[in-house]
Protein backbone atom coordinates (compact mmCIF):
# COMPACT_ATOMS: atom_id res chain seq x y z
CA UNK A 1 0.00 0.00 0.00
CA UNK A 2 1.18 2.94 -1.12
CA UNK A 3 1.52 5.39 2.03
CA UNK A 4 0.46 9.34 2.19
CA UNK A 5 2.67 12.32 2.23
CA UNK A 6 1.09 13.10 5.85
CA UNK A 7 1.75 9.61 6.85
CA UNK A 8 5.13 9.62 5.75
CA UNK A 9 5.67 12.72 7.40
CA UNK A 10 4.24 11.66 10.66
CA UNK A 11 6.94 8.83 10.75
CA UNK A 12 9.48 10.93 9.82
CA UNK A 13 8.54 12.44 13.14
CA UNK A 14 8.32 9.56 15.16
CA UNK A 15 11.91 8.35 13.60
CA UNK A 16 12.80 11.96 15.08
CA UNK A 17 11.66 11.53 18.41
CA UNK A 18 13.61 8.27 18.73
CA UNK A 19 16.62 9.66 17.86
CA UNK A 20 16.33 12.47 20.65
CA UNK A 21 15.11 9.86 23.29
CA UNK A 22 18.47 7.83 22.11
CA UNK A 23 20.09 11.58 22.28
CA UNK A 24 19.26 12.70 25.41
CA UNK A 25 18.84 9.27 26.94
CA UNK A 26 22.22 8.35 26.45
CA UNK A 27 23.75 9.64 29.86
CA UNK A 28 21.11 7.03 31.52
CA UNK A 29 23.60 4.02 30.34
CA UNK A 30 27.09 6.35 30.19
CA UNK A 31 26.59 8.65 32.97
CA UNK A 32 27.86 6.81 35.78
CA UNK A 33 30.75 4.63 33.98
CA UNK A 34 31.96 8.15 32.05
CA UNK A 35 32.04 9.89 35.58
CA UNK A 36 33.54 7.32 37.36
CA UNK A 37 36.16 6.89 34.74
CA UNK A 38 35.71 3.50 34.17
CA UNK A 39 35.17 3.65 30.32
CA UNK A 40 36.32 6.86 28.30
CA UNK A 41 33.29 8.78 26.53
CA UNK A 42 34.41 7.13 22.77
CA UNK A 43 34.15 3.70 24.34
CA UNK A 44 30.90 4.32 26.89
CA UNK A 45 29.01 5.65 23.74
CA UNK A 46 30.10 2.16 22.08
CA UNK A 47 28.99 0.30 24.22
CA UNK A 48 25.31 2.05 25.29
CA UNK A 49 24.99 2.16 21.06
CA UNK A 50 25.33 -1.67 20.62
CA UNK A 51 23.29 -2.27 23.64
CA UNK A 52 20.66 -0.02 23.11
CA UNK A 53 20.25 -1.70 19.51
CA UNK A 54 20.19 -5.13 20.94
CA UNK A 55 17.52 -3.87 24.09
CA UNK A 56 15.16 -2.02 21.95
CA UNK A 57 14.96 -5.88 19.84
CA UNK A 58 14.30 -8.40 22.92
CA UNK A 59 10.63 -7.90 22.65
CA UNK A 60 7.63 -5.99 22.18
CA UNK A 61 5.37 -6.03 25.35
CA UNK A 62 6.17 -2.48 26.21
CA UNK A 63 5.29 -1.32 22.40
CA UNK A 64 2.12 -2.82 22.48
CA UNK A 65 1.12 -0.73 25.41
CA UNK A 66 1.68 2.41 24.09
CA UNK A 67 0.62 1.24 20.91
CA UNK A 68 -2.93 0.38 21.78
CA UNK A 69 -2.99 1.01 25.37
CA UNK A 70 -3.37 4.80 26.45
CA UNK A 71 -5.54 5.67 23.48
CA UNK A 72 -7.95 4.09 21.51
CA UNK A 73 -6.40 3.60 18.36
CA UNK A 74 -9.94 3.62 16.42
CA UNK A 75 -10.46 7.14 17.79
CA UNK A 76 -7.13 8.54 16.59
CA UNK A 77 -5.41 9.48 13.04
CA UNK A 78 -2.17 9.78 12.56
CA UNK A 79 -1.86 13.09 12.82
CA UNK A 80 -2.71 12.48 16.28
CA UNK A 81 0.52 10.47 16.58
CA UNK A 82 2.24 13.78 15.06
CA UNK A 83 1.50 16.20 17.19
CA UNK A 84 2.58 14.02 19.91
CA UNK A 85 5.87 13.71 18.30
CA UNK A 86 6.34 17.57 18.06
CA UNK A 87 5.84 18.23 21.43
CA UNK A 88 8.59 15.11 22.65
CA UNK A 89 11.03 17.02 20.19
CA UNK A 90 10.50 20.21 21.53
CA UNK A 91 10.78 19.46 25.29
CA UNK A 92 13.58 17.12 24.76
CA UNK A 93 15.46 19.23 23.05
CA UNK A 94 14.95 22.40 25.17
CA UNK A 95 15.87 20.46 28.56
CA UNK A 96 18.98 19.01 27.15
CA UNK A 97 19.83 22.73 26.17
CA UNK A 98 19.28 23.18 30.18
CA UNK A 99 21.43 20.01 30.95
CA UNK A 100 18.32 18.11 32.58
CA UNK A 101 17.35 14.88 32.09
CA UNK A 102 13.90 14.29 31.24
CA UNK A 103 11.70 11.46 30.81
CA UNK A 104 11.08 10.67 26.71
CA UNK A 105 8.40 7.88 28.14
CA UNK A 106 6.54 10.48 30.29
CA UNK A 107 6.79 12.93 26.79
CA UNK A 108 5.33 10.47 24.64
CA UNK A 109 2.26 9.28 27.25
CA UNK A 110 1.60 12.82 27.82
CA UNK A 111 1.55 13.77 23.69
CA UNK A 112 -0.61 10.82 22.54
CA UNK A 113 -2.76 11.74 25.81
CA UNK A 114 -3.09 15.60 24.79
CA UNK A 115 -3.56 15.46 21.23
CA UNK A 116 -6.43 12.30 21.83
CA UNK A 117 -8.16 14.39 23.98
CA UNK A 118 -7.68 17.27 21.22
CA UNK A 119 -8.90 14.54 18.44
CA UNK A 120 -11.65 12.65 20.38
CA UNK A 121 -12.10 14.47 23.82
CA UNK A 122 -11.78 12.26 27.18
CA UNK A 123 -13.02 9.15 26.14
CA UNK A 124 -10.45 8.28 24.16
CA UNK A 125 -8.13 7.36 27.12
CA UNK A 126 -7.74 3.87 28.04
CA UNK A 127 -7.97 2.86 32.05
CA UNK A 128 -5.83 -0.50 31.26
CA UNK A 129 -2.81 1.27 30.12
CA UNK A 130 -2.95 3.79 32.09
CA UNK A 131 -2.49 1.67 35.13
CA UNK A 132 0.52 0.29 33.80
CA UNK A 133 1.70 4.15 33.22
CA UNK A 134 1.09 4.45 37.22
CA UNK A 135 2.73 1.20 38.32
CA UNK A 136 5.74 2.32 36.34
CA UNK A 137 5.40 5.75 38.50
CA UNK A 138 5.78 3.02 41.49
CA UNK A 139 8.74 1.21 40.04
CA UNK A 140 11.00 3.99 38.70
CA UNK A 141 10.68 6.04 42.32
CA UNK A 142 10.54 3.51 44.91
CA UNK A 143 12.19 0.25 42.97
CA UNK A 144 14.94 2.83 41.96
CA UNK A 145 16.00 4.02 44.98
CA UNK A 146 15.62 1.45 47.33
CA UNK A 147 17.16 -1.01 44.92
CA UNK A 148 20.36 0.84 44.43
CA UNK A 149 20.31 1.68 48.07
CA UNK A 150 19.91 -1.94 49.12
CA UNK A 151 22.53 -2.86 47.10
CA UNK A 152 24.88 -0.44 48.34
CA UNK A 153 24.27 -1.67 51.92
CA UNK A 154 24.64 -5.10 50.48
CA UNK A 155 28.06 -4.52 49.14
CA UNK A 156 29.18 -2.49 52.32
CA UNK A 157 28.64 -5.51 54.21
CA UNK A 158 30.22 -7.85 51.92
CA UNK A 159 33.31 -5.85 51.36
CA UNK A 160 33.54 -4.21 54.96
CA UNK A 161 36.92 -5.76 55.02
CA UNK A 162 38.37 -5.55 52.40
CA UNK A 163 41.03 -2.12 51.53
CA UNK A 164 39.27 0.55 49.16
CA UNK A 165 41.67 -0.18 46.64
CA UNK A 166 40.65 -3.64 46.45
CA UNK A 167 36.80 -2.69 45.93
CA UNK A 168 37.85 0.33 43.59
CA UNK A 169 39.30 -2.46 41.49
CA UNK A 170 36.85 -5.27 41.44
CA UNK A 171 34.04 -2.58 40.86
CA UNK A 172 35.86 -1.00 37.90
CA UNK A 173 35.55 -4.09 36.30
CA UNK A 174 31.97 -4.79 37.36
CA UNK A 175 31.17 -1.75 36.32
CA UNK A 176 31.70 -2.19 32.70
CA UNK A 177 28.71 -5.24 33.25
CA UNK A 178 26.34 -3.09 34.59
CA UNK A 179 26.52 0.27 32.17
CA UNK A 180 25.97 -2.67 29.57
CA UNK A 181 23.25 -4.02 31.05
CA UNK A 182 21.72 -0.32 31.84
CA UNK A 183 21.95 -0.13 28.18
CA UNK A 184 20.58 -3.40 27.44
CA UNK A 185 17.50 -2.20 29.71
CA UNK A 186 17.19 1.63 28.42
CA UNK A 187 16.54 0.00 24.83
CA UNK A 188 14.39 -3.20 26.19
CA UNK A 189 11.54 -0.25 27.32
CA UNK A 190 12.36 3.10 25.92
CA UNK A 191 13.60 1.76 22.99
CA UNK A 192 9.98 -0.27 22.31
CA UNK A 193 8.19 2.62 23.26
CA UNK A 194 8.55 4.53 19.71
CA UNK A 195 8.52 1.31 18.12
CA UNK A 196 4.98 1.16 18.92
CA UNK A 197 4.28 4.47 18.11
CA UNK A 198 5.47 4.19 14.20
CA UNK A 199 3.82 0.71 14.56
CA UNK A 200 0.57 2.56 15.88
CA UNK A 201 0.72 5.30 12.33
CA UNK A 202 1.60 2.07 10.08
CA UNK A 203 -1.75 0.96 11.32
CA UNK A 204 -3.86 3.77 11.41
CA UNK A 205 -2.73 4.20 7.71
CA UNK A 206 -4.03 1.53 6.70
CA UNK A 207 -0.58 -0.05 5.97
CA UNK A 208 -0.82 -2.62 8.45
CA UNK A 209 -4.33 -4.88 9.05
CA UNK A 210 -3.57 -5.03 12.91
CA UNK A 211 -2.09 -3.95 15.16
CA UNK A 212 1.36 -6.27 15.06
CA UNK A 213 4.75 -4.74 15.33
CA UNK A 214 6.66 -6.03 11.64
CA UNK A 215 10.73 -6.61 12.00
CA UNK A 216 11.90 -4.39 9.97
CA UNK A 217 9.81 -1.30 11.91
CA UNK A 218 11.96 -2.91 15.23
CA UNK A 219 15.41 -2.91 13.25
CA UNK A 220 14.41 0.61 11.57
CA UNK A 221 13.91 2.50 15.06
CA UNK A 222 16.12 0.49 17.10
CA UNK A 223 18.99 1.87 14.69
CA UNK A 224 17.44 5.15 14.91
CA UNK A 225 17.76 5.19 18.79
CA UNK A 226 21.44 3.75 18.44
CA UNK A 227 22.07 6.45 15.93
CA UNK A 228 21.12 8.86 18.38
CA UNK A 229 22.89 7.84 21.60
CA UNK A 230 26.01 7.93 19.75
CA UNK A 231 25.48 11.35 18.99
CA UNK A 232 25.59 11.49 23.30
CA UNK A 233 24.25 14.24 25.94
CA UNK A 234 27.40 15.48 27.48
CA UNK A 235 25.48 18.45 29.47
CA UNK A 236 23.23 15.35 31.21
CA UNK A 237 26.06 13.12 32.22
CA UNK A 238 27.70 16.42 34.04
CA UNK A 239 24.54 16.52 35.74
CA UNK A 240 23.86 12.58 36.71
CA UNK A 241 27.40 11.92 37.02
CA UNK A 242 28.90 14.68 38.54
CA UNK A 243 26.70 16.89 40.06
CA UNK A 244 23.62 14.82 41.62
CA UNK A 245 26.56 13.07 43.58
CA UNK A 246 30.35 12.37 43.67
CA UNK A 247 30.74 8.75 42.31
CA UNK A 248 33.03 6.18 42.55
CA UNK A 249 33.03 2.92 40.66
CA UNK A 250 31.43 0.90 43.56
CA UNK A 251 28.32 3.20 43.63
CA UNK A 252 28.31 3.26 39.45
CA UNK A 253 27.76 -0.28 39.76
CA UNK A 254 25.20 -0.23 42.43
CA UNK A 255 23.24 2.53 40.81
CA UNK A 256 23.05 0.95 37.43
CA UNK A 257 22.43 -2.49 38.27
CA UNK A 258 19.24 -1.30 40.75
CA UNK A 259 18.13 0.46 38.14
CA UNK A 260 18.76 -2.37 35.12
CA UNK A 261 17.04 -4.86 37.36
CA UNK A 262 14.01 -2.80 37.86
CA UNK A 263 13.73 -1.52 34.12
CA UNK A 264 13.96 -5.13 33.22
CA UNK A 265 11.22 -6.19 35.33
CA UNK A 266 8.74 -3.94 34.08
CA UNK A 267 9.76 -4.32 30.32
CA UNK A 268 8.62 -7.84 30.64
CA UNK A 269 5.30 -6.81 32.43
CA UNK A 270 4.50 -4.50 29.42
CA UNK A 271 5.06 -1.43 31.89
CA UNK A 272 6.34 1.56 30.65
CA UNK A 273 8.92 3.52 32.70
CA UNK A 274 10.97 5.90 32.64
CA UNK A 275 14.61 5.02 32.30
CA UNK A 276 15.88 8.33 33.28
CA UNK A 277 13.68 8.67 36.24
CA UNK A 278 15.02 5.06 37.39
CA UNK A 279 18.37 5.99 37.29
CA UNK A 280 18.07 9.07 39.06
CA UNK A 281 16.63 7.75 42.11
CA UNK A 282 19.06 4.80 42.04
CA UNK A 283 22.35 7.45 42.37
CA UNK A 284 19.89 9.05 45.12
CA UNK A 285 19.73 6.01 46.80
CA UNK A 286 23.22 4.70 46.07
CA UNK A 287 24.46 8.39 47.25
CA UNK A 288 22.19 8.33 50.58
CA UNK A 289 23.92 5.15 51.69
CA UNK A 290 26.80 7.21 52.67
CA UNK A 291 25.04 10.37 54.15
CA UNK A 292 22.27 12.59 53.66
CA UNK A 293 24.35 15.95 52.32
CA UNK A 294 26.53 13.21 49.65
CA UNK A 295 23.37 14.03 47.35
CA UNK A 296 23.17 17.68 45.89
CA UNK A 297 19.58 17.95 47.02
CA UNK A 298 19.30 21.41 44.91
CA UNK A 299 20.20 19.37 41.44
CA UNK A 300 17.57 16.43 42.29
CA UNK A 301 14.90 19.64 42.79
CA UNK A 302 15.71 21.08 39.67
CA UNK A 303 15.49 17.00 37.84
CA UNK A 304 12.62 16.44 39.52
CA UNK A 305 10.69 20.04 38.39
CA UNK A 306 11.42 18.79 34.86
CA UNK A 307 9.87 15.61 35.56
CA UNK A 308 6.72 17.07 36.88
CA UNK A 309 6.57 19.48 34.23
CA UNK A 310 7.02 17.15 31.22
CA UNK A 311 3.79 15.63 31.33
CA UNK A 312 1.98 18.95 31.20
CA UNK A 313 4.20 20.71 28.88
CA UNK A 314 3.91 18.12 26.43
CA UNK A 315 0.27 17.48 26.71
CA UNK A 316 -0.37 21.21 26.24
CA UNK A 317 2.15 21.25 23.20
CA UNK A 318 0.17 18.30 21.72
CA UNK A 319 -3.25 19.06 22.39
CA UNK A 320 -2.25 22.60 20.81
CA UNK A 321 -0.60 21.48 17.37
CA UNK A 322 -3.66 18.44 17.34
CA UNK A 323 -6.41 21.22 17.40
CA UNK A 324 -4.40 23.49 14.99
CA UNK A 325 -3.60 20.47 12.23
CA UNK A 326 -7.81 19.56 13.01
CA UNK A 327 -8.49 23.32 11.79
CA UNK A 328 -6.25 23.16 8.73
CA UNK A 329 -6.29 20.26 7.41
CA UNK A 330 -9.86 18.81 8.56
CA UNK A 331 -8.69 15.21 8.36
CA UNK A 332 -11.62 12.57 8.05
Amino acid sequence: MELSVATLVVLGLVLAAEFVNGWTDAPNSIATVVSTRVLSPPRALLLATALNVVGAMSGTAVAATIGKGIVRPEAITVYTVGAAMVGIIFWSTLAWHYGLPTSESHALIAGLSGAGLATAGPQVLLWSGWQKVLLGLVFSTFLGFFGGLALMVAIYWLFANQHRSTVTRIFGRLQILSAGFMAFSHGSNDGQKFIGAFTLVLFLSGALPAFAVPLWVILLCAVMMGAGTAVGGWRIVRTMGIHLSRLRPVHGFAAETGAAMTIELATRLGVPLSTTHTINTAIMGVGATRRVSAVRWGVSRDIVTAWILTFPICGAIAWTVAKLTLLAFRPA
